[in-house]
């Protein structure tokens, strides 16, 4: 995610339109890339966005056109478990 106030917009956006429950926004950090054959190095910060399964194809095409970036970094990490209480609330909170 790119440093500043885009990055706020973005997440912010994301959680409004209830496509995330909740979103975390880590401090600016560098990165070091390839890309297009070239290493780069860049001001980013990752993010962690946390919805439902169902959720992700509408996320991922939502952030497409929210972000900055030609090819934004987009993984998606199984849940396997968590608390009843949680995993409800977030289930809630992207309906």
């Amino acid at each position: 995610m790119p440093v500043g106030d885009r990055g706020d917009a973005i997440v912010r956006a994301l959680v409004e339109e209830r496509l995330a429950a909740c979103v975390n926004l880590h401090p600016p950090m560098t990165s070091v890339y390839r890309w297009r054959g070239t290493v780069e190095q860049e001001a980013e910060r990752q993010v962690v966005i946390k919805t439902s399964r169902s959720r992700v194809p509408l996320l991922q095409a939502r952030l497409l056109e929210l972000h900055p970036y030609e090819l934004p970094e987009f993984l998606v990490v199984a849940i396997d478990d968590g608390s009843r209480a949680y995993l409800e609330w977030l289930g809630e909170s992207v309906r």
